[in-house]
């Protein structure tokens, strides 16, 4: 019987009415819950996963499962939108079961620790930055009735209920040191797990983080969970790792999800002739900065199956960049795209629309830079100003409210640019992916991946039958 139970909340990313899109969305788990599972088996821990939105499980059903396994422990990761529906799921099981401690961390809780246990009295402990590193000091201390003032990284409630936080742990600065992650727990794993469609050549795929920590400064990003100095996998740690999941499991795409993957090209360049050299059959993607990619680099891990980069452009506008502190102009940012391009990698252009400062000026210079890029494909989130940002504390307060945390996803106006109104907010974010969507290349682009790929016809044939099914009960209710 698991002792210890490791969930990822449900998030609510789709809207009411529009549940067929959830087969063309990100299906990943959680790489930290795997992490943390691995290193609880690691110490001794029996642990057991629940990835909600990926199960299709309720606040109200996770909980019941929580309280019939009745773990001693129970660890929720927290990115801001899923706070809310957390501290339902944490009420539900105290109401029933208050000798289970519930424990919270992931990237809200490092940079809103304090406010989310002020908040939501049913968390009993925040655990700040990286999880692995505290678990077990953490975990014996609850056990064995030792001080919590001596575990590192953590806040706590004192008998009298007040907030204690403790001092900072190290750094984890070996990664290598870290255990293989416990895909094992996973249910169907890993056919039962997809990226976003088109996101990925081939299935089963697979996700892995070879590095943490960033050391820019971009505005809108949070840091504070792996810090500014990066830390690397040895590129014989990653090669295992790809070698496992291949023989294991059948993977034939690997995600990279580093906040950075090319940081350091000699690294990279390390890492490629590995892989050359022992060959896997399997592709894989990652993300770069446009100012961190070198030709003779892209041309060695095409050669070791890079099949696509995901760059940062975030705007076409040289004056958003300035305000965005990305240190990066959008002349180099079109170097990079093409560089990419003729090495035969796939290009993948993530842009940011509504930027404080954000005009109507700003808005057509990004889609005519769209228009001149030999990109693949792209991604346009609407500015959401996340915890631990130094946009976000700009903005809180005035702009931003802790009643918005289940609206930070990306996929909502929570702030609005001064130039404009909701309305022509909402309408040139359909024009800006309307200038790269609707050009033939494009559609035919699409059209040869789906073809190409039997997991894509399929969950596009599940799309478009939950379309008509959501349509016509539209109708019927009318």
């Amino acid at each position: 019987m698991s002792d210890i139970i490791f969930i990822n909340p449900p998030y609510e990313q789709i809207a009411p009415g529009n549940d067929h899109v959830k087969h063309v969305i990100n299906r990943s788990p959680s790489l930290g819950l795997l992490l943390l599972a691995a290193q609880a088996r690691k110490d001794g821990y029996s642990p057991q996963i629940i990835e909600s939105d990926l199960e299709n499980l309720s606040a109200q059903t996770v909980a019941d499962m929580v309280l019939e396994i009745n773990p001693k422990f129970v660890g929720i990761t927290l990115f801001t939108v899923g706070v809310f529906n957390a501290s339902i799921i944490a009420t539900l099981i105290k109401e029933k079961n208050p000798d289970i401690t519930i424990m919270v961390g992931g990237p809200h809780i490092s940079s809103m620790g304090y406010e989310t246990m002020k908040k939501f009295n049913s968390f009993d402990i925040a655990a700040l930055y990286e999880g692995e590193m505290i678990l077990n000091k953490l975990l014996s201390s609850i056990e064995n009735g030792d001080p919590l003032e001596d575990v590192q990284g953590i806040i706590y409630r004192d008998t009298d209920n007040s907030l204690k936080t403790t001092t900072p742990p190290p750094s984890i600065k070996e990664l290598d040191s870290l255990p293989m992650p416990a895909w094992d727990l996973l249910p169907n794993f890993p056919k039962g797990y997809l990226p976003a469609i088109f996101d990925y050549p081939r299935a089963p795929v697979a996700t892995y983080s070879a590095s943490r920590g960033c050391p820019f400064k971009c505005e809108f990003c949070d840091t504070s969970t792996f810090g500014s100095k990066i830390r690397y996998n040895s590129p014989g740690k990653v090669y295992e790792i790809m070698k496992h999941l291949s023989t294991e499991y059948g993977v034939k795409h690997l995600q990279f999800v580093d906040d950075l993957f090319v940081a350091n090209n000699a690294h990279v360049l390390r890492l490629c002739e590995l892989l050359i050299a022992n060959k896997i059959d399997m592709t894989w993607s990652c993300t770069a900065r446009v100012d961190t990619v070198k030709p003779e680099t892209l041309a060695m891990m095409k050669k070791a199956g890079c099949w696509e980069i995901s760059f940062g452009l975030e705007s076409g506008s040289d004056e958003m960049l300035r305000e965005m502190k990305k240190s990066i102009t959008a002349e180099v940012s079109a170097r990079a795209v093409k560089w990419t391009s003729e090495a035969g990698i796939r290009v993948k252009g993530l842009f940011m629309l509504g930027y404080p400062g954000e005009t109507k000026e700003s808005v057509q210079t990004t889609k005519e830079f769209i228009k001149g890029l030999p990109l693949t494909t792209m991604n346009l989130s609407k500015f959401t100003p996340y915890p631990g940002s130094p946009i976000y504390k700009k903005l809180y307060g005035t702009s931003i409210r802790e009643e918005d945390w289940d609206r930070l996803n990306g996929m909502n106006f929570v702030y609005k640019a001064e130039a404009f109104t909701q309305e022509e907010l909402d309408k040139e974010y359909k024009e800006v992916i309307a200038t790269f969507y609707k050009r033939v290349k494009i559609l035919l682009h699409y059209q040869n991946m789906a073809l190409s790929n039997p997991t894509h016809i399929k969950r596009l044939l599940l799309f478009f039958l939950g379309f008509m099914k959501t349509k016509i009960m539209q109708k019927v209710r009318a």
